[in-house]
């Protein structure tokens, strides 16, 4: 069997699948956040907790919000700050005493959806995570791309493409630059739009209701937000021509996006034609542990 893990800012989901996707059991947990060692110790916890309850062990695979150094072999580029430069694979190897995969949790994400979902015959696939941050994973053959700096797909820290004159410098971003991707296509960028504009704050799921509703300032808003995702979005398909982006995260739940943002980026995409399809993901929220248990593959390697 495979177990995969998907370590969040909030909380810690686990699951364990066996050889065809099938789903064996489910674990979920608070994460212990700012402490580095409880967290490596709830990891191990959860693959005790199932292989006890299966009476087998299986395989793991961990995605997180960050990536391991190839340089270092520490965790970098974290939004759960305390894993940052902590030896986190290393770690957890000891404690579990076998090897264990470790990958970028949008990277985990399109693995899922390429290997049984939205994705799953698409030979390039490219999956974006736009929740509390904004993430993205590159997919060939239903492998993911991590690249020779496991930065591969990361996206959301490129400035947001052809800025209009109000989109400029942009938003500060945790990265340390301004005008990223994701200060402006996150659910907290889309509510921080929206509050400068009708001066009320709101979280991205009210803002989608009161558009929803017909109020002009979240309907500006939405379509601010859209076309945004369409200049982003259209970079991906001049760089990497995916057949299919899945969508994942809360604003994935947008069903808007889906005929909005394809019918903008044309005006965007070096080509007379844009076949590559905007979907949403097949797994949900689900995803992300599923593609972190699928980075053991058939025969294990």
């Amino acid at each position: 069997m495979r177990i995969g893990i998907d370590l969040g800012g909030t909380k810690i989901a686990a699951i364990a699948l066996d050889d065809d996707g099938g789903v064996l059991a489910t674990r979920r947990m608070a994460t212990p956040r700012g402490d580095y060692a409880a967290t490596v110790a709830a990891l191990a916890g959860l693959v005790g907790e199932i292989e006890t309850e299966l009476a087998a062990t299986g395989s793991v695979g961990v995605g997180i919000p960050g990536a391991i150094s190839p340089a270092t072999g520490l965790v970098k580029n974290a939004n759960s700050t305390w894993l940052i430069g902590r030896p986190l694979k290393e770690d957890l190897e000891r404690a579990l005493g076998r090897e264990v995969r470790i990958e970028n949790d949008a990277n985990c994400f399109i693995v899922s959806e390429a290997t049984d979902g939205a994705a799953r015959d698409a030979h390039v696939a490219f999956g974006v995570i736009v929740g509390t941050g904004t993430g993205g994973g590159i997919s060939i053959n239903g492998r993911s791309v991590t690249g020779i700096n496991a930065i591969g797909g990361e996206w959301g820290h490129n400035p947001l493409p052809w800025p209009r004159e109000d989109e400029i410098p942009g938003p500060a971003c945790y990265c340390g630059r301004g005008g990223c991707i994701e200060t402006f296509l996150s659910g907290p960028g889309l509510a921080r739009d929206y509050a400068q504009r009708a001066d009320i704050e709101l979280d991205a799921a009210a803002i989608v209701t009161r558009a929803a509703a017909g109020e002009a300032a979240a309907e500006a808003a939405l379509a601010r937000y859209e076309d945004r995702m369409a200049r982003a979005l259209a970079t991906v398909i001049n760089l990497l021509d995916p057949e299919v982006i899945v969508l994942g995260g809360g604003m994935s739940n947008v069903e808007r996006l889906y005929a909005n943002v394809p019918r903008r980026w044309q005006a965007y995409v070096f080509s007379d034609v844009v076949a590559t399809q905007l979907r949403p993901p097949v797994h949900g929220d689900a995803s992300g542990v599923r593609g972190a248990a699928w980075l053991w593959p058939a025969g294990g390697k």
